[in-house]
């Protein structure tokens, strides 16, 4: 019997190593992505978030960069000049007018900077006030975010892991609180700390943050982590029987150590959406407080104590109430379609 043999062609040139350009072509057809990166680009995807976060960008840099060069200051009244008369010409300047001695200057030629917004009533010019209110107003929204944030989180994490009389205790003070009209008990707290705080700040480094702020950061730790506490513990009553978090008590992890480790990492994305759309939130309260007069203490501005200084003459000069209304609604409205572009790109459940 003849046996019959098969005969094998290998191409060697199979196993040849992969050019550049092969290398260029498999990362291109594998990218490596992460949940970060997914988000960053589905937000990147909404238009109208993307846009308010440039608004954002934009005028908390002004806020920042425009008082470094600007040639006047938000509380020197020009009119007013050590040993000289007051030159009332200074006060109610309509936006590009000058004063009388600034006209004198114009006249003989030099130049002299401009008033965009005009003056108010006591002679300051009215840009630099709103820039200087916006910054202030900005600075009060996120710090206010920042202490709800870590109140919130710390409270709604142990509610959430430990359970049973701990999180019966403590969801039951949150509903309290709950239970409490906000307006009037923020109006309340502003008007008792200021009185209470005014005389312990007195001669201390706190004098120059002024009471009413302080207050005003008080009054956010008291009343308003409640909706992130709660938010934070819904989210760890559904982490907390998860495999890994088992596991972790199993090799006798601490309570603690779970929480830090485990479980607010893996809720972040709803820890940062939330104090997103909390900072609106607490400028929104600021200016409302300020156009009371539980705000900043004068001269330092905000948005909201402009407004209200502009009722005064509302008649005659309406646009200083409609500039200051302009730009809280302008940072409110960015920060809302900012926070709720940042929920829909990185909330999991809202992505499949």
């Amino acid at each position: 019997m003849k046996k019959k043999f098969f005969t094998f062609h290998v191409d060697l040139d199979m196993f040849n190593p992969a050019s550049a350009k092969d290398k260029e072509y498999m990362v291109q057809m594998r990218p490596s992505s992460t949940f970060f990166k997914d988000g960053v680009k589905r937000l990147y995807k909404n238009k109208v978030a993307f846009v308010s976060f440039i608004v954002i960008i934009f005028i908390t840099l002004s806020s920042i960069i425009v008082p470094m060069f600007w040639p006047y200051t938000y509380e020197d009244q020009l009119g007013v000049q050590a040993g000289k008369a007051v030159d009332a010409s200074y006060n109610n300047l309509k936006p590009f007018e000058y004063g009388k001695s600034e006209q004198e200057l114009i006249d003989e030629g030099e130049s002299v900077f401009p008033h965009i917004f005009g003056t108010d009533a006591a002679g300051r010019d009215y840009f630099i006030r709103v820039i200087y209110g916006t910054r202030v107003s900005l600075a009060v929204g996120f710090f206010a975010s920042i202490i709800v944030l870590v109140i919130g989180t710390l409270i709604g994490s142990i509610s959430g892991y430990f359970g049973g009389k701990v999180d019966l205790v403590i969801m039951r003070f949150v509903d309290i609180i709950y239970s409490l009209p906000d307006m009037l008990m923020v109006i309340l707290l502003s008007t008792v700390l200021k009185m209470t705080l005014s005389p312990v700040i007195e001669g201390t480094a706190l004098e120059s943050i002024g009471a009413n702020i302080i207050s005003l950061f008080i009054v956010f730790a008291l009343l308003y982590w409640v909706s992130m506490s709660r938010l934070i513990r819904g989210q760890i009553l559904s982490l907390r029987e998860q495999e890994y978090v088992l596991s972790a008590r199993a090799t006798g992890a601490k309570g603690g150590w779970i929480i830090r480790k485990h479980l607010i990492p893996n809720c972040i994305s709803v820890v940062i959406i939330s104090a997103a759309l909390q900072i609106p939130s607490a400028i929104f309260t600021e200016s409302y407080l300020s156009f009371l007069g539980l705000g900043v203490n004068a001269p330092m501005p905000s948005l909201g104590s402009l407004a209200s200084e502009a009722l005064n003459g509302l008649s005659s000069y309406p646009y200083r109430l409609v500039i200051p209304a302009v730009v809280i609604s302008l940072i409110v409205l960015s920060l809302n379609l900012f926070g709720d572009g940042l929920r829909d790109a990185f909330d999991p459940k809202l992505n499949n």
